[in-house]
């Protein structure tokens, strides 16, 4: 029986998953806080997300009890091509234009995790970072999956477990984090700290 209360400060049901299928038990609260990045750089604006997302959260279970003890799980996925991060699309024609930059190429997805322990606030981040390769996409291809409901809330516009698996052609690195936590990595790095 886990004796830690942990919080996974996301919306994301991929993230849900993800936690569920490692056997960790847990309450979902999530952050409505303005995001703030300073950085074009892809590793570092998912760092800095997780970490304001968790840090939200954070501040308001010490608001509501300061004597609380639990952890608190950010994370923020981004997909970067040729250095540029392609984040959730705002509409189709943004979706079009992220899996034409996908087209035919390598890209990278980064996940920042941020892992805050109260109540003495111990914040420990990590990136993981995983190489996915996509085949050349027809007008087609592209026609047909931007009909889908798949693109519309994940970064990049793709998930890598739906539909979009039939374009992906090579993975190195944890698949988990492609779907969105790498949960391998926070378990270890983590979570086992704890004695969950």
């Amino acid at each position: 029986m886990q004796q830690m209360k942990v919080i996974l400060a996301s919306a994301s049901p991929r993230r849900r998953e993800l936690m569920t299928q490692i056997g960790i038990e847990y309450e979902v609260k999530v952050s409505h806080k303005e995001e703030d990045v300073t950085t074009s750089d892809p590793v570092e604006a998912c760092k800095a997300l997780s970490k304001q997302k968790a840090m939200d959260i954070a501040d308001q279970e010490l608001e509501n009890d300061p004597t609380t003890e639990c952890l608190i799980i950010g994370a923020d996925t981004v997909v970067a091509v040729d250095g540029l991060i392609l984040g959730k699309p705002a509409d189709r024609a943004d979706a079009e234009r992220m899996l034409r930059h996908l087209s035919g190429k390598a890209h990278q997805v980064h996940t920042g995790v941020t892992v805050v322990h109260l109540p003495d606030g111990e914040a420990t981040s990590f990136v993981a970072t995983t190489h996915v390769e996509v085949a050349e996409l027809s007008n087609k291809d592209m026609d047909w999956y931007l009909s889908t409901d798949e693109p519309y809330d994940k970064a990049g516009a793709y998930g890598i477990q739906g539909y979009f698996g039939r374009y992906v052609t090579g993975i190195r690195g944890d698949y988990n984090n492609v779907v969105g936590l790498p949960v391998g990595q926070l378990y270890r790095d983590c979570l086992s700290r704890y004695g969950l």
